[in-house]
């Protein structure tokens, strides 16, 4: 019985916690402020020991994975910067910037 009420003060003190922390402001990609759905995106993705994220809009998300493979994005696209310049990156950039925060559409992979 003991070990049960501790795992219940346990997760209501990361709940009290996690409500007192403030959700970041922006997209690491795109910069526009966030929605209701974050994403945490690995800057140099797991499979590759990745270990440090950023958060971004589910759709800037997927159009990261669906542009540039694992390998390159641990390689040559760890830091936000590099990525926002990918040429299919900045296109994607371009047409986002004046859509809302919670938009959201099927994102192809490009080949």
């Amino acid at each position: 019985m003991v070990g049960r009420v501790k795992r219940k003060a346990g997760l209501a003190e990361a709940a009290a916690r996690a409500a007192r922390e403030l959700p970041p402001a922006t997209c690491a990609l795109c910069g526009r402020p966030l929605g209701t759905r974050v994403e945490w995106h690995h800057l140099v993705p797991k499979s590759e020991g990745g270990r440090v994220t950023a958060p971004v809009h589910p759709i800037c998300h997927r159009t990261i994975h669906a542009t540039v493979p694992n390998a390159l994005l641990a390689r040559d696209y760890a830091d936000p910067a590099a990525l926002r310049a990918h040429p299919d990156i900045a296109r994607f950039l371009a047409w986002i910037a004046d859509k809302p925060a919670d938009f959201h559409v099927p994102v192809r992979r490009r080949r």
